[in-house]
């Protein structure tokens, strides 16, 4: 059975390991390191430094997916709204050795718990990569829709498509409503 909690510092390590190479590296992160590969201590800072300079206080949420042998993903949610109505996911990752298993569904249904009944979000977004299909299939079966809205990211000099997901909380509502009936 899969948890999240809160992510702890010393996660890092484990997390930044499961990026075998710079690609799969960068399909994690974007742009959003200036290096590859990463230590544990550039990685709690990366988050400390986004925690502090949030224009909101209280609006960035890493979260570690853990089962009974310990961490097997990690993402973070993040406002993106002053009204706090929409929650972002982004960083998603699982352990490389357990893709394809099942567990990036079931952490980003945790996450879109999280965001909907917790964070009381109305709407969850994320982006992933065009060229990371694992991920794209991934949270179309979570039940995340394609919007219209792309972009470009240019990874070592490369343009890479960004596809954009959203959920609303009806979806999600929906979904949930679904699931009990066909259990």
């Amino acid at each position: 059975m899969l948890r999240l909690r809160p992510y702890k510092p010393g996660d890092a390590e484990t997390i930044i390991s499961w990026c075998k190479d710079e690609v799969s590296f960068r399909r994690w992160t974007s742009d959003r390191y200036d290096r590859y590969p990463i230590t544990a201590v550039d990685m709690n800072h990366k988050y400390i430094d986004l925690n502090v300079d949030c224009a909101e206080p209280d609006n960035f949420y890493p979260m570690t997916a853990c089962d009974e042998n310990g961490p097997v993903g990690h993402l973070i949610l993040r406002y993106t709204d002053g009204e706090k109505k929409c929650i972002r996911l982004g960083f998603v990752i699982v352990d490389d050795a357990r893709r394809g298993m099942g567990y990036g569904k079931e952490m980003i249904c945790l996450a879109q718990r999280f965001a909907f009944d917790i964070f009381k979000a109305e709407r969850v977004t994320l982006g992933v990569f065009e060229n990371n299909l694992p991920a794209y299939r991934c949270y179309q079966a979570a039940g995340f829709s394609q919007v219209e809205e792309t972009s470009v990211c240019m990874v070592n000099g490369e343009a890479w498509k960004i596809v954009e997901f959203e959920m609303t909380k009806e979806d999600f509502a929906f979904g949930n409503l679904r699931s009990m009936l066909n259990e």
